[in-house]
């Protein structure tokens, strides 16, 4: 019989995902995504389509694999001293589930803390995470982040949201 995940499973699963960014357990937090998975910022209000239009990030797993390795690496410049950050999350809503496809749908309202040295900067976002099962386990295929100011200038955003 396949995994079927409650409502209060795909609500802990993104509670959880944010808790291994803001712990830097960045090999585990890979690890939730499919192989054909997506981590995705919009950089326009309403972007429907990430490879017709400029994105902040639309990056697969190979890149999502080289930047967690670039944050990890003791020649990164760019993160000395290291970033960290905090996830602040409203409560995950469930907006879709599909148990026969098995693609399930969250959105979650959030503030974003990213700190360096002195430097402490703040985004609000919402994120939508499809979700599916393989083996048993939740999985990302898409990971999409939208910024309220997406369309603003931005700094260098070096961690993920």
């Amino acid at each position: 019989m396949a995994f079927v995940p409650t409502d209060q499973q795909l609500i802990d699963f993104v509670v959880r995902e944010s808790r291994l960014l803001d712990q830097q357990r960045l090999d585990d937090w890979l690890d939730l995504f499919t192989e054909d998975g997506h981590y995705w910022m919009p950089v326009e209000w309403g972007q429907t389509d990430p490879r017709l239009t400029t994105s902040l990030m639309y990056e697969d797993k190979l890149l999502l694999r080289i930047r967690v390795d670039r944050l990890k690496g003791k020649a990164t410049y760019s993160q000395s001293p290291k970033s960290r950050c905090h996830h602040v999350l409203q409560l995950p809503q469930v907006d879709e589930r599909d148990d026969g496809e098995r693609h399930y749908v969250t959105w979650t309202p959030m503030h974003y803390i990213e700190s360096r040295a002195e430097e402490q900067t703040l985004y609000a976002a919402w994120v939508t995470h499809h979700l599916t099962t393989i083996d048993g386990a939740l999985k990302i295929r898409l990971k999409r982040v939208d910024l309220i100011n997406c369309d603003a200038a931005l700094g260098s955003i070096q961690l993920f949201v």
